[in-house]
Order: C-alpha cells, then structure tokens, then sequence
C-alpha cells in the first residue's frame, strides 16, 4: 500500500483489485494494460514501454499485478527490460492465484495421504517459444497436484490428454473462478466430464486443480454428515 500511495505511475491489469487504486494520490497517473483471454488485450511490447518511458522520466512506476508476477506474470520479462534500461527495481511478492484458489475452495494443494507435489502449468503456451510444448502425458504420470492456469478455452483438450496419458477417470477436478473476489464460483467434477467442456470464456479467470486433494471438500461434507445430529 505504501508503494501505491507514493507512486507516480501505476501500470493495472484488470487482474488486480479497483479497489486498490483508491490507495493512490489523485494526481496518479493510471494505465489500465488488460491482458485477457478472448478479449482485447494490451501487448506485452507496449506495457514495457510505459514502464520505461516513466521510469527513466525519474517518476516513481508501480506495476500492479493479481497474484505473483513471477509465476506466469511476465514480471520476468518486465524487469529485464527495466534492468536493460537501468532502471532500479524492486518486486513486493503476491500469493499466486492457484493457491488463493485452493485455499478459498477448502482444497489443499498438498495432503500428507494424497499429493506431496504441486506442479504449476499454463493451460495456454506462447506458440514461438523455443522449447518443447507441454507434455500433458507424462504429468499424467505423476503423483501430484495439477495446477492450471489460462486454460479456461483448452479445458476439454486438456483433460482429454491426461486421459490419454493414463490418470484415472474419476481423478477429482476443482475450477475456480474469480478466485477470492465476490464473484468466485466453484466448481467441483471429475477428469471424465472435464474432458467433455466445452470452452468457456466465462469462467475465465480461472485456475484448474487436479488431483485427489480436489476432493477433500466432498470427504469433510461426508464426515461432517455422518455426525450424529443433535
């Protein structure tokens, strides 16, 4: 908060909460640089831009972001431009969206019975990248918590894949959207009746996790329901 009441520039997705803005002083300059799938979006190359242009201008430039910008925020990118430009940086840390979404949906990323790894993953590539794309068969194999980002559109191919690489059908699925906001929803299945969805832009934002410790949820209801009534 205190970086947004001293800044001079704020840099917004529309990921980050408006109501942090009002943090601001009123004489802050504000750029809104969406970024969403399906939807207009601002290039990568032109929120650089401002974030250099303001910067060497001496100004003091806030990059507001939800969740952390090193997991799959291109805050990568952005400081390597500012460090390019020699611009002095600092990054104050955000709690991923994935673990937001676990926590505010009862779900545990890790269960001591059911999952000792956490894999984060995009649900959508950059198709230029240099590497290898995703092998969704082979983290079938894994006995881990699946989680996936920006890959509302994709959903359907992506369980289909899991399937194919061999985790159960029956595998429990959590969706969250809006993670943590008023409008959060939930949704709670299994890989089988993911892997028919068809893409849907309204529930994006939204992260997928995959693994047993989806269903711990529908076991505390089980229990609690088994309680003798008083």
């Amino acid at each position: 908060m205190d970086r947004l009441r001293r800044a001079d520039v704020v840099v917004c997705d529309d990921l980050a909460g408006k109501d942090l803005l009002s943090d601001c002083r009123p004489d802050c300059l504000i750029i809104h640089v969406g970024k969403r799938g399906g939807s207009r979006s601002t290039a990568q190359e032109e929120i650089i831009r401002h974030l250099v242009i303001h910067g060497m201008s001496g100004k003091r430039v806030v990059r507001l972001k939800g969740g952390d910008p090193f997991i799959f925020g291109r805050g990568g990118e952005e400081v390597a431009a500012l460090a390019a430009a020699g611009i002095a940086w600092e990054v104050v840390p955000g709690v991923t969206s994935a673990a937001a979404a676990g926590a505010t949906a009862g779900v545990p990323l890790t269960h001591r019975d059911f999952a000792s790894a956490v894999v984060f993953l995009a649900g959508h590539e950059n198709p230029t990248k240099s590497g290898p794309l995703i092998d969704w068969a082979a983290y079938a194999r894994l006995k881990a918590t699946l989680c996936i980002y920006m890959g509302a559109r994709r959903l359907g191919f992506i369980a289909a894949e899991l399937l194919q690489g061999g985790m159960a059908a029956n595998t429990p699925v959590a969706l969250v959207s809006h993670a943590s906001r008023p409008d959060e929803k939930v949704i709670f299945s299994t890989l089988k009746k993911l892997a028919g969805l068809e893409p849907d832009e309204s529930l994006s934002p939204a992260v997928a996790i995959i693994g047993e410790v989806a269903g711990q949820p529908a076991r505390i209801r089980a229990v609690v329901e088994a309680l003798p009534k008083r």
